[in-house]
């Protein structure tokens, strides 16, 4: 038998609902705790500006913390909307508005509106401020919270180069602080929106930040960040074990196993679009040996990827074919050149060069162990190369300034799609481009333009291939980073944005047992 509730019950249960729905959100716990990280870099405090983005990710280790930007990726999306909460475009391609989330404050209490955004794009010097002024026409604050951007010509990359980490343009300062301040007093006092606030900074040493309890996604769970600069590998490991930090970056070989097997520590192998590769700077010299593509695959034949994979990345790093991430937009899957010495030194005689050839070989110190094994594989088969290593600054400096040759080791890490990274590597006037070949550049400015993106596709894959066809690189690897992290951490927020280095979000950074 079923008895039905009464009026006065039913009453009371929707009273007692109504109580409910009224009560006020338990709040959310305070950040607790601190964790500290050791990276194998130095922190200059050009990079507590987005405005300075140099094209590298590293930078973004710390503007995920200080700052946010418009659009950026987070767990799930690779364009998720941040300071924007959603945006359009227009149909002809020539205008895009975004809408600003409202309520948002910088950690100094500012409201951050349209004008903020204005400010921050036309105060912009970073690696890609030339491309995006060239095609940006103008920026117009509509309203406090929308902000519109008028471009020159129909642009299909535009939100490439500026709502991922391609650039760094999407990230906003405060106009009203910076002006006050000054670029060099902003250096020093960094101020922004994101889930981190500026606390200190020691050159050389360590940056200090705490949780900015008000940040619009959610508060973070950790009171306190500590980024320490620790340049040796067998120092920041010897820090995991005892606890001096929780979370640490970048092993490789016999540390990155020591750590696997260490009770208690955490491997964590990162995916990122970590392509490296051989870039053969005079084969566009006809009196130079490098011209020759023979000698160019002699290089990709001479070199046993597998084994370096191995041996400093335990086997998770990929192997590749290109310089262009295979997860990349209009990526096309270029076959890895097999180990092949015999083919290798059958090449060198084919084009010459019975006894190899010596040379110089240029590289980041960061790239040291991966440079040592390609240059004994190099040499292996005659060809001789002395390496020349450059710290990070004076190198990409020097990269981009056209003064490396005939070989140099190059990564990058950088967001974007098939045509972004050929445009600064493969077409004329590139960023990091030697030179270029007349049918390749007219594709590439063919698809520039093309607003069909099946045409534009075909046309990116067939520059691909004849990349490849032409050997005009040695790919090595897409490389994955060892990161180890200790037993205090749950989350250390390793690998949860896709494709991304670091730590981050940072606000889903949490320790164990608080």
């Amino acid at each position: 038998m079923k008895c039905s509730p009464g009026p006065v019950s039913v009453a009371l249960v929707a009273l007692l609902v109504a109580v409910i729905a009224a009560a006020p959100p338990a709040p959310a716990e305070a950040p607790a705790g601190q964790v500290t990280w050791a990276i194998g870099v130095s922190l200059p405090p050009a990079w507590f500006d987005p405005a300075e983005a140099t094209g590298l990710l590293i930078p973004f280790a710390v503007y995920y913390a200080l700052h946010d930007a418009l659009v950026k990726p987070m767990p799930g999306n690779a364009m998720a909307p941040s300071l924007a909460e959603s945006w359009s475009a227009s149909p002809d391609g020539l205008t895009y508005e975004f809408v600003l989330r409202q309520g948002i404050r910088f950690h100094n209490g500012d409201p951050l509106t349209a004008d903020d955004v204005k400010f921050s794009f036309e105060r912009y010097r970073g690696v890609s401020a030339k491309v995006l002024k060239e095609r940006v026409r103008q920026v117009q604050v509509v309203d406090p919270h929308r902000i519109r951007f008028l471009l020159k010509q129909p642009w299909p990359d535009f939100l490439i180069f500026y709502a991922t980490p391609a650039t760094g343009a999407a990230w906003i300062v405060p106009r009203q602080y910076v002006e006050k301040v000054g670029d060099d007093g902003f250096k020093k006092a960094p101020m922004g929106a994101g889930p981190y606030r500026f606390v200190s900074f020691t050159p050389g040493v360590e940056l200090v930040l705490d949780a900015y309890e008000q940040y619009w996604r959610k508060s973070p769970s950790v009171k306190r960040l500590v980024l320490k600069a620790v340049p040796d590998e067998l120092t920041r490991l010897a820090m995991l074990k005892r606890g001096e930090a929780d979370v640490v970056y970048g092993f490789r070989g016999t540390a990155a196993e020591d750590v696997r097997r260490t009770p208690g520590l955490t491997l964590k192998p990162v995916q990122f679009y970590g392509e490296q590769w051989l870039l053969f700077t005079d084969q566009w010299d006809p009196k130079s040996l490098w011209a020759d593509r023979r000698v160019r695959l002699a290089v990709n034949h001479a070199i046993d990827r597998q084994a370096i994979n191995q041996s400093l990345t335990l086997g998770f790093s990929r192997m590749t074919g290109s310089i262009i991430p295979r997860d990349f937009e209009f990526a096309w899957p270029a076959p890895p050149y097999p180990y092949d010495p015999r083919k290798a030194k059958r090449l060198l005689t084919e084009a010459g060069y019975p006894q190899g050839f010596e040379g110089e070989f240029w590289t980041d110190t960061g790239f040291a162990d991966q440079t040592e094994a390609i240059a004994s594989y190099l040499a292996a088969v005659g060809i001789r190369m002395k390496i020349r290593s450059l710290e990070r600054a004076a190198y990409f400096t020097q990269l981009r300034e056209k003064k490396l040759r005939p070989l140099v080791y190059v990564a990058s890490a950088t967001y974007g799609n098939a045509a972004t990274r050929i445009d600064a590597f493969v077409a004329a006037g590139g960023l990091y481009t030697y030179g270029s070949y007349t049918d390749i550049e007219g594709l590439i400015q063919e698809q520039a333009a093309e607003l069909d993106r099946k045409r534009r596709e075909s046309t990116l894959q067939r520059i691909q291939q004849l990349m490849h066809e032409r050997a005009m690189f040695a790919p090595i690897w897409d490389i994955v980073s060892l990161h180890g992290y200790g037993p205090r951490v749950a989350e250390p927020a390793l690998g949860l944005v896709g494709r991304y280095l670091w730590s981050g979000p940072y606000e889903d950074v949490r320790l164990r047992d608080r």
